[in-house]
């Protein structure tokens, strides 16, 4: 919890309000974060959708609890990638069982 919390400052606190993520500061935050977990996310989506879609109140800068839609989203995403590849392993694992006897 305490590292989501000191990355999220870490970006917020670069310009405008210290406490929102403005465009440009989630846009960091996603290239120097993210970027692996991002690749998980089936649908791929521009910076400027992220933003749109995360910005609740269309304010134009996002919240902790905005930002924190975005993390629960990749995990998710993320966690159901680890799934998929668990069981494409499985699946090989059985197939070369199957050849081998």
């Amino acid at each position: 919890m305490d590292v989501i919390i000191d990355v999220f400052h870490q970006y917020s606190r670069r310009e405008g309000d210290r406490d929102t993520l403005t465009k440009t500061e989630l846009k960091l935050l996603i290239e120097k974060q993210l970027a692996n977990y991002l690749r998980h996310v089936k649908c791929k989506a521009t910076i400027d959708e992220i933003m749109k879609d995360l910005d609740m109140n269309k304010d134009a800068q996002l919240s902790f609890s905005e930002v924190m839609l975005l993390i629960t989203r990749v995990t998710i995403a993320t966690h159901e990638h680890l799934h998929d590849v668990e069981n494409q392993q499985q699946q090989q694992h059985k197939h070369q069982q199957q050849h081998h006897h």
